[in-house]
């Protein structure tokens, strides 16, 4: 039998103008604390982005999404959270926060493959 696990996971939304309250996802966070499994996967939609946002900086976002798969990756290159465990690492990107990229709410689920199901959410809910 194909043993699951417990995931949590959070969609990664853009709010170019948070006047307007519109918003696109752009990446999905997954954390599996039974694998100490976490990761980012992000994908923007230049075109869906700047269609809400003309003016929309484009760089700085895809700037922001890089810093956050960097940060799930962990190593050298999550800076400060680099010795984190993937659990902290997960909990500081789910904090709610007022930036241009913020976390949606958090949901779960059962999965045999945290990779596979990240890719599946992205691809679900992202693309």
């Amino acid at each position: 039998m194909n043993e699951r696990d417990v995931f949590e996971y959070a969609l990664l939304r853009v709010v170019p103008r948070v006047e307007r309250g519109e918003r696109m996802n752009a990446g999905v966070v997954l954390y599996c604390r039974a694998r100490s499994y976490v990761t980012a996967l992000t994908h923007l939609d230049e075109a869906r982005l700047l269609a809400l946002d003309p003016a929309a900086d484009v760089v700085g976002v895809r700037a922001l999404l890089d810093a956050v798969e960097r940060h799930c990756r962990g190593g050298e290159s999550a800076g400060q959270a680099a010795a984190d465990d993937a659990g902290r690492r997960y909990r500081w990107l789910i904090a709610p926060r007022s930036t241009v990229v913020r976390p949606g709410p958090v949901h779960t689920g059962l999965t045999a493959d945290p990779a596979a199901e990240a890719e599946r959410l992205l691809d679900l809910l992202v693309r």
